[in-house]
């Protein structure tokens, strides 16, 4: 009878497990294109790093991720535990924040580049002189960028627990952990192991196109001219992972939408020739689109605000 009970014990295991590792795949999947978003900001936000401190940085960084993780998970299980009704919201928060931030980005990028380069050069001309020596101004830049890349990670990892806790709400308490734990663990190494080398990528390049002639000194001098295109690359695919994984969410969450893209794709299937390629179209395409008109509506409303509170503060007092 003990030898029975232990055969059932180790068989239990054996299958938690393997249910946690397919839902880790499931978790993994549906969380790609937030990783993605939290690759390219990462890498983005962590360039203009001295070269001596850039795996430096990038390792504060990842211990940063790391300890947002480790708040974040168990709160993602308290919330499954006491109030499951939470889950859909807190998605769906997530979702029309990552679309708010997109579209910010790129207001940011196509409406105020002019008037924030014109305010930094006024700045530069007030200021010709630093106040605080070279060397202090870079170590506090550093920090001002890892801290930066942690509140980014935070906001994008509390995006991915969700969602993975969305893939495994239904599941038991201890699958629920697994399935977070490898997520998380998985999903930090990946992205800040990456951060790495792409931040690295130059250096290395550089390295062996002066060290190495022939087929390696090519091969370095071609890593140098890919990196700013890479760079760029990761930029635009963070952003429309924002639209694609916010706007997705949101589409999932509203009945009266997701039924609409599914009647959509169902026409789409119904052309000849082209029909099966445009009904996988249409769901991405309609994510996105769906996703810049939530968060233009999201920025138009804090423009609004702002506006106003910004009236209230200077109307003079009667």
């Amino acid at each position: 009878m003990p030898g029975g009970s232990l055969l059932l014990l180790l068989d239990d295991i054996a299958s938690a497990l393997d249910d946690i590792s397919v839902l880790t795949k499931v978790a993994a999947k549906k969380t790609a294109g937030v990783v993605g978003d939290d690759l390219a900001l990462n890498a983005q936000q962590l360039t203009g790093i001295r070269t001596d401190r850039e795996l430096s940085v990038v390792w504060s960084v990842a211990k940063g991720s790391a300890l947002n993780k480790l708040i974040l998970v168990p709160g993602a299980l308290a919330i499954s535990a006491f109030l499951p009704w939470l889950v859909i919201p807190l998605l769906m928060i997530g979702g029309a924040f990552l679309c708010f931030e997109g579209v910010e980005k790129l207001a940011h990028k196509f409406w105020h580049r002019d008037k924030g380069h014109g305010e930094r050069h006024d700045a530069e001309h007030d200021a010709p002189e630093a106040v605080s020596p070279r060397g202090d101004e870079r170590e506090q830049d550093e920090r001002e960028k890892i801290a930066g890349a942690i509140r980014t990670d935070f906001i994008l990892s509390a995006e991915i627990i969700v969602i993975a806790l969305g893939a495994v709400a239904a599941k038991p308490f201890l699958v629920q952990l697994g399935v977070l734990t490898m997520t998380a663990a998985l999903m930090t190494i990946g992205v800040y192991g990456l951060v790495a080398g792409i931040v690295q990528l130059d250096d290395v390049g550089l390295h062996l196109s002066q060290r190495h002639a022939g087929a390696l000194g090519a091969l370095g001098r071609g890593m140098v001219g890919l990196a700013p295109y890479l760079m760029k690359f990761l930029s635009v695919a963070g952003t429309a992972a924002m639209f694609l994984v916010g706007g997705g969410i949101l589409v999932h969450g509203l009945p009266p939408v997701h039924h609409w893209v599914e009647q959509v794709e169902h026409i789409a299937e119904t052309l000849p020739a082209v029909g099966r390629a445009l009904a996988w179209l249409v769901s991405p395409v309609s994510d996105a689109v769906f996703g810049v008109l939530v968060g233009a509506a999201i920025l138009l409303l804090v423009m609004m605000g702002k506006q106003l509170v910004g009236r209230g503060r200077t109307r003079p007092a009667s």
